[in-house]
């Protein structure tokens, strides 16, 4: 009985104690340590802000080749694809044709070229006649002055010899004779003027004449110069049945074919040459966009007229030259509401080609005093911007931001931050709001 009590006590001192050592509090689990992230500072300045546009590749001159004559085509004379330069063979239409036509037009030539040698010797002829009808005029006249001076000397003595033949003073014989004298003379004097008045006709026949063989002169050296400008004609379009190239630049694929009957219509293209260094990169830019750049050209006279620009080909890479936008269209598309601007790139080694497209990029903007966050420090949480800022004692607050234009790696933000302010670039994830962190300097 007694070691019943004995166990029973034990027992229950046992369980006693057990149950006080249960009823004990249990000790704090230990606090972990912040958790390390890396942060950064809020970076203030001045940033130029990029655009970027997509754009193709138009040879600077484009030329299309085709025959300026008729005929048929017998060669092609350039590797398609090749670089050309100007002057350079490009096709050969049939010349026989155009030499044909060559050849008579020069035989017309010297046949015209003859007849004004021949009416020149006729001018030639017909001013000696002139001359010498006019020396004949002026014997005639001479003539005419002796026979009237010797008429007026018959003149006189017939008129002297009247009254003194009425008194006797000389014989009637004399009279008589005096009279058929000046008869004589004033028929020589009336021969005289009509050898005068023959031989002005003939001076007028002769100078008639003349003024005819000289129109004749001008009229074969009329037909000269129209035969000289046929042959000038023919001469060009047989110098046209070779088809050069105007530029230096990549000739295409040939369009026709040996034998076809080509011509200068539209249709009859034979190929195509572009010049491709420099070459134009085409793109286009908002209506909007347009409206300031004129705008600012407009207030400030002074504002460059280019813009540089880099050049990202379809494999990733960006052209090693740079460019400039030059030219702005005259118009806007109704349809897209852009302006096309076309820019010029050197292209050494013609590597780039007409039809290309690239993305064209160029500083179109200057942000003043802008905050700048790497991309990564920035979380998107359903459309709201949230960056991690760490507090002078090393608290998280998660603030809400305004995000602006990217940069590169960074982001623009333009509400919400300070500069110099520290936010969290990796471990983001492990930052809660109101908790301690352990700063960590990002590289």
């Amino acid at each position: 009985m007694s070691m019943a009590r004995s166990f029973t006590r034990r027992w229950f001192v046992i369980a006693a104690v057990g149950l006080m050592a249960g009823c004990r509090e249990a000790p704090k689990a230990a606090v972990p340590p912040p958790p390390p992230v890396k942060v950064g500072s809020v970076v203030e300045k001045d940033v130029p802000i990029y655009s970027e546009w997509v754009g193709t590749l138009v040879g600077y001159v484009n030329a299309q080749i085709r025959s300026r004559v008729s005929g048929y085509l017998v060669s092609q004379n350039y590797k398609e694809g090749s670089l050309v330069k100007t002057g350079d063979l490009l096709f050969q239409v049939d010349p026989r044709p155009f030499q044909n036509s060559v050849d008579q037009s020069s035989a017309k030539l010297r046949q015209a070229e003859s007849q004004v040698t021949q009416a020149r010797s006729q001018v030639s002829a017909n001013r000696a006649q002139v001359e010498q009808a006019s020396a004949a005029v002026v014997q005639a006249e001479a003539e005419v002055k002796r026979a009237e001076a010797t008429q007026r000397k018959t003149e006189l003595d017939v008129s002297r010899y009247t009254p003194l033949a009425q008194r006797g003073s000389v014989s009637q014989q004399e009279l008589d004779d005096a009279v058929q004298n000046n008869l004589a003379n004033l028929a020589s004097v009336a021969a005289a003027k009509a050898n005068l008045l023959n031989a002005q006709a003939n001076v007028t026949r002769a100078r008639a004449s003349l003024e005819k063989a000289q129109a004749d002169v001008e009229t074969a050296q009329a037909d000269v110069a129209a035969v000289r400008a046929t042959l000038a004609e023919a001469q060009l379009n047989l110098g046209y049945t070779k088809v050069i190239s105007p530029i230096n630049g990549i000739a295409g694929f040939r369009i026709a074919n040996i034998g076809d009957l080509v011509g200068p219509s539209d249709a009859a293209l034979l190929t195509t040459v572009s010049q491709v260094d420099p070459i134009y990169v085409q793109f286009p830019i908002s209506e909007q966009l347009s409206l300031k750049v004129l705008r600012r050209w407009e207030t400030d006279p002074r504002a460059p007229r280019t813009l540089e620009l880099e050049l990202l080909l379809a494999d990733g890479s960006v052209f090693s030259q740079r460019g400039k936008a030059e030219l702005l269209d005259r118009q806007v598309d109704v349809s897209t509401g852009t302006a096309l601007v076309k820019s010029v790139f050197s292209n050494p080694g013609n590597v780039l080609r007409p039809g290309q497209y690239a993305k064209v990029r160029g500083v179109t903007d200057l942000k003043k005093n802008a905050l700048l966050v790497p991309q990564r420090a920035v979380v998107d949480q359903q459309g709201l911007f949230i960056v991690a800022v760490v507090k002078p004692d090393d608290t998280v607050d998660l603030r809400p931001v305004k995000v602006g234009e990217r940069v590169g790696s960074q982001w623009i933000i333009s509400e919400g931050l300070k500069a110099g302010e520290r936010i969290v670039v990796e471990g983001v994830e492990k930052a809660r709001a109101g908790e301690k962190v352990k700063p960590v300097p990002a590289s």
